[in-house]
């Protein structure tokens, strides 16, 4: 194929090289952005008179078509020489007026910008999905008891609706980061041109316009040659996917016969070549293992970008690959997450059974003890761990006068009067051990009882439905500047 960009070399470019520098995932990801960003910038170029209205149509009209043909980008330097080059093809030397007033610098900036702007809103719309799902499945579990946990070790009873809503509040800030990124993202480098501007009297507050963003990069420089918008995206979705593999490693356990508290679909997990009773997740250990390649590819973009000097260098072609495969990675596991929650089977006797194995009560008492008797708390707390060491047969704990005697006992050794004695009663001990009672005592904000759960749940239904309207409506104003750059065109 013809090579329009060659003729200060005298050697034609060696087929290695060539192979070594393409970049055909990154190219195709950003071609049809490629396309509008050159129908912006034609459009631009014959509103200023920069071209005239003929040039203009022909080569809108030209690439229009080229937007519908299967370029084999693999045989130009890349997709943008590869439009250019049929431009030209189709329209001769008009063709080539294309680039006036255009770098590739700023051309690719402003592509990797449109293109991350759509990925960040489907991204967000996943998030979307998923914080639905914990909402439903929070909802449909509110009866649902079970351990709490700290490390790893039975703690307090709990809600599972209320442990699902602190994943609920982790992907939400994920979403809320995303919101804010956003409003760096949005900002078209186009006009810059190959780093210091033009002497074209443009507007790029016109192309801008026309390609959705909300405001161009003034400085030119900075423009085409920084690339830490894809820094900050690829952060934002490794931190999701860190968010993911802590409740995929949760689920993973739940899943197991020690635990027994959960079983995912069939549909999410596999078997054993050789052992017929197994059923593997392999679906949430992939999510942890994808989860430590975005952790590799944030440190390879980190490490490609420490020392680039300033303006452009081919060093920026290898971070929009790992932006492409963060992306890709992180939208196809939201969804398959999302599917998971939606169908995971809870097995509730387990969990509530679990819940009062530990004596995970024991801070109840202690609270009660405090209430009742007036007794500083950790005094409270010592004659409590103290019980819990002697009576570590888990069957006591539950027996009531046994309790209330041993708690009595070791209350008269350490401060010489029975709980009895101060207003501690057996009902009093009773109500402290019953998990049921002990959650909905937790009425604090954000607390586990059945009345702060479902209060989160609610406020947060409301705030999530005005997330999702808002980023409906980024979508809709970047489809209604598209349309409009389409309606120009059809008008040629």
């Amino acid at each position: 194929m013809r090579d329009i960009l060659r003729n200060r070399l005298n050697e034609k470019e060696d087929e290695l090289f060539k192979e070594y520098t393409l970049s055909l995932d990154v190219d195709r990801w950003i071609f049809d952005a490629d396309i509008y960003v050159d129908l912006a910038h034609v459009i631009m170029l014959g509103e200023r008179g920069i071209i005239d209205k003929e040039e203009r149509d022909k080569i809108i009209k030209a690439l229009l078509e080229v937007k519908n043909e299967d370029i084999e980008i693999e045989n130009y330097e890349d997709v943008h020489v590869a439009i250019e080059s049929k431009i030209i093809e189709k329209l001769g030397s008009i063709g080539g007026k294309i680039h006036t007033a255009k770098s590739r610098n700023d051309e690719v900036a402003t592509c990797l910008r449109f293109k991350s702007r759509e990925e960040t809103i489907n991204i967000m719309k996943l998030i979307i999905d998923l914080l639905n799902t914990i909402l439903k499945f929070s909802k449909d579990n509110l009866d649902v008891i079970m351990p709490g946990y700290t490390h790893m070790q039975h703690a307090q009873p709990i809600l599972l609706s209320h442990h699902y809503l602190a994943h609920y509040d982790v992907f939400k800030r994920d979403l809320d980061r995303l919101k804010d990124f956003y409003k760096r993202l949005n900002l078209s480098p186009l006009g810059s041109a190959a780093f210091a501007g033009t002497g074209f009297k443009i507007d790029r507050e016109r192309t801008a316009y026309l390609l959705g963003f909300d405001d161009i990069v003034e400085h030119s420089m900075d423009a085409v040659s920084t690339r830490d918008f894809i820094l900050e995206m690829i952060f934002d979705v490794t931190l999701i996917m860190i968010d993911v593999s802590r409740l995929a490693e949760e689920l993973i356990l739940w899943s197991t016969s020690e635990f027994n508290f959960i079983e995912i679909n069939d549909s999410f997990a596999s078997t054993s070549s050789i052992m017929p009773q197994k059923k593997n997740p392999d679906s949430l250990e992939l999510m942890r293992a994808k989860s430590g390649s975005l952790i590799g590819y944030l440190t390879a973009t980190l490490s490609i970008c420490k020392a680039i000097p300033f303006s452009y260098n081919l060093d920026n072609q290898e971070v929009s690959v790992h932006l492409l495969q963060s992306i890709n990675i992180v939208k196809i596991t939201l969804k398959i997450l999302s599917r998971i929650i939606d169908t995971l089977k809870i097995n509730k006797g387990v969990m509530l059974e679990e819940s009062d194995k530990g004596f995970t009560t024991a801070t109840e008492l202690a609270d009660i003890i405090t209430i009742k008797t007036k007794i500083p708390f950790r005094v409270a707390h010592s004659i409590v761990g103290e019980f819990t060491k002697n009576y570590n047969g888990h069957k006591n704990f539950y027996d009531i006068k046994k309790v209330t005697d041993g708690l009595n006992d070791i209350s008269l050794k350490k401060i010489g009067k029975k709980l009895s004695d101060l207003g501690l009663k057996s009902i009093d001990v009773e109500n402290a051990l019953n998990s049921t009672k002990n959650i909905e005592r937790r009425t604090s904000i954000g607390g586990t009882s059945h009345f702060e759960v479902k209060r989160m749940i609610e406020e947060r239904e409301s705030i999530l439905k005005k997330d999702e309207s808002e980023i409906n409506d980024l979508a809709q104003k970047i489809k209604g500047r598209i349309n409009e750059l389409l309606s120009i065109c059809k008008d040629v």
